[in-house]
C-alpha cells in the first residue's frame, strides 16, 4: 500500500489541538516534533556540538510539526480534503495556533490542489440553495446555484459553522434585503444572499486576501460591484472601516469566533434597522452557553439556537 506523508506546522499550544483534530478523523498515529525536544537535545548531548548554526536555531524557534500518514487511496484523499477544511476553520478560530500550514512529502503545489477539489461536491443546503464548486457540472435545478471557488480562505459550504448560517440566511432573505457580513472569508455568506435575492450586500475580513476572493466569487455568479462591497479590516478596532459599512441592515451575519462575537454583540444594534436579525455562528460548543449569556446580556433575544457537529448558531433579535 502506498502512502501520503502530511505535515501540519504549528505552534506548541496548538499541538494537541491539531493532535485532537485529526483523531477525529481517524488518524491515531501520529509523529510530534516540538522546538522543545530540540532545545532538549542539545543541552543534553554537548558533548557532540560546540557550535549550533543561528539559522537552524531561528528556523525550529517557535515551530512544531506533527506528521501523520494517509493510505494514498480514494479513502485517504477524501479524508485529506475534510482535514484541509477542518485545518482552515481551525486557523480562524484560533490564530494563535498559526501557522497551521498543511503540507505534504514530494508532491507539488497544483497535485495537492487538484487532488483535494475531486472531494469537494456540490451540496445542497437548505431548501433553495445548491452550492457548487466552480470546477463542478451539475444538471439544470430549480434550487438557487452559489458557484464558488474558495482558493485559500476559510468558507466553502462543508464546515458545519457556514452550513449552519447559509441555512439560516435561506429562511431569512425573501428578496430586497441589505446584508453586512462580518468575517466574509471566501464571501459565501454575503454572495448566497444575494443570490437568494438581497439587494445590497458589504462584507469584510480582517484577512486582505479575502477582498480579491470574495469578489471573484461574486463575479463568477454574476453578481455586480454596484451591489456588493468588500473591504479588509477588524470590524471590532477599526473606525473608519465601521463608518463606511454604516448602518440600516435587515441581517447581520458574523461567522466567526466566540470572542469577537462576544466583543460585538453590545454593537450590532445600532447597524440594524428595526426588526432585523442579528446571526451570529462559529461557536464551538464548550463556549456555547457563554456567547448565549453574553448576547442576552446586551440585550438580544435568541430566536432560534441551531447546532451541527459540534459547533453552534444563533439567531438574534
Amino acid at each position: 500500500m502506498k502512502w501520503l506523508e502530511l505535515h501540519v506546522d504549528t505552534t506548541p499550544a496548538g499541538i494537541d489541538p491539531v493532535s485532537a483534530l485529526l483523531g477525529d478523523y481517524g488518524v491515531d498515529s501520529l509523529m510530534i516534533d516540538e522546538e522543545g525536544d530540540f532545545q532538549s537535545f542539545l543541552e543534553n548531548n554537548r558533548q557532540y556540538w560546540d557550535y549550533v548554526d543561528e539559522a537552524l536555531l531561528k528556523e525550529k524557534r517557535g515551530k512544531c510539526r506533527v506528521t501523520f500518514y494517509l493510505s494514498e487511496d480514494e479513502d485517504g484523499w477524501s479524508r485529506l480534503g475534510q482535514i484541509r477544511i477542518a485545518l482552515s476553520a481551525l486557523k480562524k478560530q484560533k490564530p494563535e495556533f498559526a501557522p497551521l500550514i498543511l503540507s505534504m512529502e514530494n508532491v507539488a503545489d497544483e497535485d495537492w490542489e487538484n487532488n483535494w477539489k475531486q472531494f469537494y461536491k456540490p451540496m445542497e443546503i437548505g431548501e433553495r440553495l445548491l452550492v457548487v464548486p466552480e470546477w463542478e457540472q451539475t444538471e439544470d435545478t430549480e434550487r438557487v446555484r452559489l458557484i464558488l471557488n474558495p482558493g485559500l480562505t476559510f468558507g466553502t459550504g462543508s464546515h458545519a459553522t457556514t452550513r449552519l448560517c447559509l441555512t439560516a440566511l435561506d429562511k431569512l432573505i425573501r428578496g430586497g434585503e441589505k446584508v453586512l457580513d462580518l468575517g466574509c472569508g471566501s464571501g459565501i455568506l454575503s454572495i448566497a444572499a444575494l443570490r437568494l435575492g438581497a439587494e445590497r450586500a458589504f462584507a469584510c475580513d480582517v484577512d486582505p486576501t479575502c477582498v480579491n476572493v470574495a469578489y471573484e466569487n461574486a463575479a463568477l455568479n454574476g453578481v455586480e460591484r454596484e451591489k456588493y462591497t468588500v473591504r479588509a479590516g477588524d470590524v471590532t478596532a477599526d473606525r473608519e472601516l465601521a463608518r463606511e459599512f454604516g448602518g440600516d441592515y435587515d441581517v447581520v451575519v458574523a461567522n466567526i469566533v466566540a470572542d469577537v462575537i462576544i466583543a460585538l454583540a453590545p454593537r450590532v444594534r445600532p447597524l440594524l434597522k428595526a426588526g432585523g436579525a442579528f446571526l451570529c455562528s462559529g461557536i464551538i460548543d464548550d463556549r456555547a452557553a457563554e456567547v448565549k449569556g453574553r448576547l442576552e446580556a446586551a440585550g438580544w433575544e435568541i430566536a432560534e439556537e441551531n447546532s451541527s457537529e459540534g459547533w453552534y448558531s444563533y439567531l438574534c433579535r
